[in-house]
């Protein structure tokens, strides 16, 4: 049974930075592909970045640059740390695994199969 759980997520202040991990069990990271995404109330599902079994990493255009996606293959964890965090960058954070195919692209969330339950960020300004 995979589980994936998340945590790390918190209230900061514009400008300030959060690093968010993701536990899995019952899965290897080291095997798979990866990713996070976001979700605020009333909106969809919004892919911020994701991590292929190799290493090459998407990013979406709103994190670009501000955010970075790792992971620990020892200890079976994803990390996404958030640099320069903005109040847009409020909602509840997932992370995700799948088998490295991507029939919606890397960064869409029907591509996934597993997830988290959500961690929440909020950035005030």
């Amino acid at each position: 049974q995979v589980n994936l759980v998340e945590s790390g997520g918190g209230s900061v202040q514009a400008g300030g930075s959060l690093r968010l991990s993701c536990v899995a069990s019952g899965w290897d990271v080291s095997k798979n592909c990866l990713a996070w995404f976001r979700q605020d109330p009333g909106k969809e599902r919004e892919g911020v970045a994701a991590l292929e079994r190799v290493g090459t990493t998407t990013y979406s255009d709103s994190v670009k640059g501000r955010f970075t996606i790792s992971k620990d293959n020892a200890k079976n964890t994803l990390y996404l740390q958030m640099n320069n965090l903005k109040p847009e960058d409020t909602a509840m954070y997932y992370c995700a695994t799948n088998g490295c195919w991507f029939p919606h692209g890397r960064l869409g969330s029907t591509s996934y199969n597993y997830w988290g339950q959500g961690t929440q960020v909020t950035v005030s300004s």
